[in-house]
């Protein structure tokens, strides 16, 4: 059998090479010419396409601090001020923007994008027209863009907040203040900006001191609203709110953060960071820095005479954050016409949106628990591997269920400081077992399965007589909500709820629909009055007799328990004095046996 050699082939000659590359080129141009003149003839016009880019953000340093204006708002005056003194103690210039108005309103639409929501052109309007003010009083747009930047919060989602930093930067750009400096606090991510070196440290003394402010300023504010409408003195709770505000402006202020002594930290040496992180926490669990401050202004309230026999219907609000927390234009100053027309307004805290928030990821971990390395669970016999995930979820959880606690625990200590005026928060765990059979407590955006499960809630439990759903004009979750909530109240009959879209118009309007709905709880807490002094068997004077002889039950911390299925503060008042009078405390009825008198409803 012959064999054959197999020698390589000769490698091409350099000249060989040129001739294809040539042939490839003419190929190339031919086929370009044909497509052009194909699409000449179809009419195709070829467009340059540019990948958008977003725009180079300036930074802010922490060497500009010193020089560099804060900009915040978007809360209640309340909150705004305890937060601007929390700033100013950690050592920032800040300034709260104004409260938006309908001019707001108008400059956002003027300079913004169409088809935005509510709370984008009052707020990004807000931020423009506050800027203009600074240029009227004579500073140059690079004066304003250099010396400001605005801090401000931000998410994704199904819903135009997550669009929020996109509009903010085109009315900047369309109002001339192009660069102008936009923080943006992302409710997952942090803050966007370089940690190294931030002009905004966003460190434990920064989050326990907004924390604090805001809690604050939550407390504070239902105060002043359970109290207002129940004052003899009329515009007294208004300047007691104005000194006590001015005066916990000055403690955040003067507060500062806590550090571990020189003579410790020579001996903790890599350990250092770490103890005064442990120390700082600590102190924030076991100090009470603001306790003796919140005494005095409780003390303060607590000079108002009040008269808590003047039948008002309670007003639960809920909605959508902003809709629901802001006192302007934004949400038609709502919250004031309630009060003008005799109801007394149960405020919704921002304490409750944040517990909502650790609340989702607890549930994002318990639906998500071993998914987050493979798309399944692996087999019942890898024991370590099964035990692996159950010490990483259970591990996970704990902490969050100890800063639910925690948070639960600093919010509550604050209400109990202030006289336990104001409510404790709602429990998320029973607030989703009442809003999930209407509403999938997994759907995220906007306050998801809350604007339900609050109705339920404060309805169920006797804590408001009807509850009014605050929002902006075409937001879509709580358009949702407002789809589950027919068959909510289709549910429990008695319950009187009322959803407001709001926008830049529309007030008289919406006015007129509250005032309607009001009309009902105003006979409903009418008519809970009547039967509670007919069960008690106890007339209006009797009752006014009582009080006179108790003047201590004319201030405002004088606690009223809660009776099982009265909602109204006169009714509950009423069968306290009853309970007292069985109880011996107080002068006995003048006439226990006569029928109540009809009442009329104070405003």
């Amino acid at each position: 059998m012959s064999t054959q050699s197999f020698e390589p082939k000769p490698a091409p000659s350099a000249g060989l090479v040129q001739i294809n590359a040539g042939i490839e080129d003419v190929i190339q141009k031919r086929l370009a010419e044909e497509r052009a003149r194909l699409e000449r003839e179809a009419g195709v016009v070829k467009r340059e396409s540019h990948q958008f880019k977003r725009p180079v953000e300036h930074p802010f340093t922490k060497e500009q601090r010193s020089r560099t204006t804060l900009l915040f708002g978007g809360l209640t005056w309340k909150h705004e001020k305890l937060v601007h003194g929390a700033l100013e103690g950690l050592g920032y210039i800040a300034e709260a923007v104004p409260t938006p108005n309908v001019r707001a309103f108008q400059t956002g639409k003027e300079y913004g994008n169409n088809g935005q929501c509510n709370p984008t052109y009052f707020t990004v309007g807000n931020l423009v027209q506050y800027l203009q003010t600074l240029e009227e009083q004579g500073l140059t747009k690079q004066e304003i863009i250099d010396r400001y930047v605005f801090f401000t919060a931000g998410a994704c989602g199904p819903c135009r907040f997550g669009m929020y930093e996109a509009e903010y930067r085109l009315a900047l750009r369309n109002a001339g203040f192009d660069g102008f400096r936009v923080l943006l606090f992302q409710q997952s991510g942090g803050l966007s900006q370089s940690d190294a070196e931030a002009g905004l440290e966003m460190n434990l003394d920064f989050f326990l001191g907004i924390l604090n402010a805001l809690n604050c300023g939550d407390v504070l504010n239902e105060v002043a609203y359970a109290v207002r409408p129940y004052e003899v003195n009329a515009g007294e709770t208004d300047q007691k709110l104005d000194e006590a505000m001015d005066y916990m402006h000055e403690v955040f202020r003067k507060k500062q953060p806590w550090k571990m002594g020189d003579s410790l930290t020579k001996y903790l040496g890599g350990f250092k960071d770490t103890a005064e992180y442990i120390g700082k926490f600590v102190n924030q669990l076991k100090g009470e820095d603001y306790i003796p401050a919140l005494h005095r202004c409780r003390d303060a309230f607590n000079e108002i005479e009040v008269d808590r026999l003047r039948v008002k219907p309670i007003v639960k609000i809920t909605g959508e954050f902003w809709a629901q927390t802001t006192e302007g234009d934004g949400n038609f100053n709502m919250f004031n016409f309630l009060q003008r027309e005799g109801a007394q307004v149960l405020v919704e805290p921002i304490g409750t949106w944040i517990m909502y928030m650790i609340h989702q990821v607890v549930q994002k971990y318990k639906d998500f628990k071993g998914l987050e390395e493979g798309a399944v669970l692996p087999p019942l016999w890898r024991l370590d591997k099964r035990a692996k995930i159950e010490w990483s979820f259970r591990n996970k959880v704990a902490k969050l269920k100890l800063a639910e606690a925690i948070f639960k625990n600093e919010y509550h200590k604050i209400v109990g400081a202030l006289g336990d005026i104001a409510h404790h928060l709602a429990d998320q765990y029973e607030l989703q077992r009442l809003g999930h059979p209407f509403y999938n407590s997994r759907a995220g955006g906007g306050e998801g399965h809350l604007e339900v499960a609050k109705n339920i809630y404060y309805s169920n439990k006797d804590l408001a007589h009807m509850v009014l759903s605050v929002k902006p004009f075409g937001c879509m979750p709580s358009t949702q909500s407002d789809g589950a909530q027919s068959a909510v109240v289709s549910n429990y009959k008695d319950m009187i709820y009322l959803p407001v879209e709001t926008s830049g118009e529309g007030e008289i309007n919406a006015h007129s629909r509250v005032q309607m709905a009001l009309g009902e709880a105003k006979n409903k807490a009418k008519k809970e009055m009547a039967e509670v002094l007919e069960r008690t068997g106890l007339t209006m004077d009797d009752c006014r007799a009582w009080v006179d002889a108790h003047p201590e039950s004319k201030r405002p911390v004088y606690h009223v328990p809660h009776s099982k299925g009265v909602v109204g503060l006169a009714a509950n008042f009423v069968m306290h004095i009853a309970e007292q009078m069985q109880s011996g405390a107080g002068p006995r009825p003048a006439a226990a046996s006569q029928a109540a008198p009809s009442l009329q409803l104070t405003h």
